[in-house]
């Protein structure tokens, strides 16, 4: 069974290309352009691993991963952002929560997106 992995990201450009990189290296992969859309993805999606970035309108990423902490504890957190500030609440999240996550910065080369999104995946 293929790896699920759902892409969250405003900027559809970069959730689509996201959702491409995936796909061709054999994951099956879904994208949304909102933290609301991606937590009701998720439900009935059911991914192993949200790709998602933080800086968004309205409901950021890490309210999403919060969201979706309390619904399907097991699913992996790669996070995206272009704002170094970013990794300060990142810290924060991780904190309050205790659950990792990973955090790289765009732009991301795929090949090491790819690489951390299957580290992430091969945890228990």
């Amino acid at each position: 069974m293929k790896q699920r992995v759902l892409v969250v990201d405003d900027d559809h450009l970069v959730a689509d290309t996201l959702n491409l990189v995936f796909q061709a290296n054999g994951y099956e992969c879904e994208a949304v352009y909102s933290a609301a859309d991606g937590l009701a993805r998720a439900r009935t999606f059911i991914p192993g691993l949200l790709l998602c970035d933080i800086s968004m309108p309205e409901q950021n990423g890490l309210q999403l991963a919060e969201a979706l902490h309390h619904e399907m504890p097991d699913c992996k957190l790669l996070m995206l952002t272009a704002y170094a500030s970013n990794a300060v609440k990142v810290e924060q999240h991780v904190s309050r929560t205790r659950r990792p996550l990973k955090l790289l910065s765009k732009p991301c080369r795929p090949e090491l997106l790819l690489h951390e999104a299957q580290t992430l995946l091969q945890t228990a």
